[in-house]
């Protein structure tokens, strides 16, 4: 059974102490993509994937929707600073995008012209919003491979140059060895020191 957007924002409250309204539109997209795909939210199991494109309280507001989280690796950050996330039926591979309706601060702002500030009009109108006024979505196809990002469970293996463990196949061959990506020169630091 699909919750309701009241009970996703008691969740968020308790997770993030307020309510702000980007994670009213990550919650109603999140509800949003159950009912494009047909499938009950939050989910259950590892049925629904998603793809959120902007981090913090937007993509609280989608895991608690959708029950797409990281910890249970439904969830993949693709960091575009947008405020939409791409869902896929890991089961049947349809997979629909959505985003905010480019016109719905404007719409917020007409529907609560009484609100305290816009802010607090976008927080107020986002709930209240019908979905076709707050929210655009489309079928697309993917372009990554969604078998290789999700892996297969237990499978590991150590890195030859730091033997560093290496989960769900992001190792790669580099002169003959398995290395972690980090050893293969796509490291997102620089090693300083090593541990004592």
């Amino acid at each position: 059974m699909t919750t309701t957007l009241t009970a996703c924002l008691e969740q968020l409250t308790a997770l993030h102490n307020h309510v702000c309204p980007r994670q009213v539109l990550g919650a109603r997209i999140g509800l949003l993509a159950g009912e494009l795909l047909g499938l009950d939210v939050p989910q259950r199991n590892k049925r629904l994937f998603a793809f959120v494109e902007l981090d913090g309280c937007f993509s609280d507001g989608v895991a608690v929707a959708s029950g797409c989280w990281l910890g249970h690796r439904t969830l993949r950050l693709v960091d575009f600073g947008k405020a939409a996330a791409t869902f896929v039926d890991t089961n049947t591979g349809r997979a629909v995008r959505i985003w905010p309706n480019p016109e719905s601060r404007e719409r917020a702002a007409a529907l609560r012209p009484d609100a305290r500030d816009r802010w607090h009009a976008m927080l107020e109108a986002y709930q209240a919003m019908p979905v076709e006024d707050l929210l655009c979505s489309a079928e697309v196809a993917l372009s990554v491979d969604l078998k290789a990002i999700i892996s297969r469970p237990g499978v590991r293996v150590a890195c030859a140059r730091c033997g560093e463990e290496i989960l769900n196949e992001r190792e790669r061959r580099l002169d003959g060895q398995i290395v972690c990506p980090a050893c293969a020169g796509e490291a997102y630091y620089t090693l300083k020191e090593q541990c004592l």
